[in-house]
């Protein structure tokens, strides 16, 4: 399921609706629908995301987090690792094979390192520490987006290395 899948399903279980209700309103089909909340669907158009916005009446923050989830929602992620160290190109096709049997625990420890990055263009902040001297984790930042060689990550079914 894509971030923006799993949105979309509660937005309608906390409202009692069925697919096949919103899939009408939507003007698609309730397999495209379910496909789209189950990932297996690319991510879905601006125009869809507005519809849905308008369909459950969101508004600002609640629109636009709908939309970052939408951006955010591709089920099949290519990274480009030229130029780039061999061991972040290992690291991604690592990734690839493995992010499968990664624990949740584990993805969000790799989200924690990844917020904690500095945003391309920004130097990174010097470590951050509390009154007794104490190492505080790094503030937050937007990931930024990646570059080099190519290593295909997917999120569907039955894709492998």
């Amino acid at each position: 399921m894509t971030p923006f899948g799993a949105r979309l399903r509660a937005l309608r279980d906390a409202r009692g609706i069925r697919q096949a209700e919103l899939a009408a309103a939507l003007h698609v089909s309730p397999a495209y629908l379910s496909a789209l909340e189950h990932g297996h669907r690319g991510r879905p158009s601006p125009g869809l995301v507005h519809q849905v916005n308008e369909f459950f009446g969101l508004i600002w923050d609640d629109a636009e987090e709908l939309a970052r989830l939408a951006r955010q929602s591709r089920p099949r992620v290519v990274l480009d690792t030229s130029g780039l160290s061999p061991e972040a190109t290992a690291l991604a096709n690592r990734l690839a094979a493995e992010i499968r049997r990664l624990p949740p625990e584990a993805v969000s420890a790799i989200a924690a390192v990844l917020d904690g990055l500095p945003r391309e263009g920004q130097r990174p902040a010097a470590p951050r520490s509390d009154k007794s001297g104490a190492a505080l984790s790094p503030p937050r930042a937007a990931a930024r987006p990646a570059g080099g060689r190519r290593a295909t990550a997917s999120a569907g079914r039955g894709s492998g290395p």
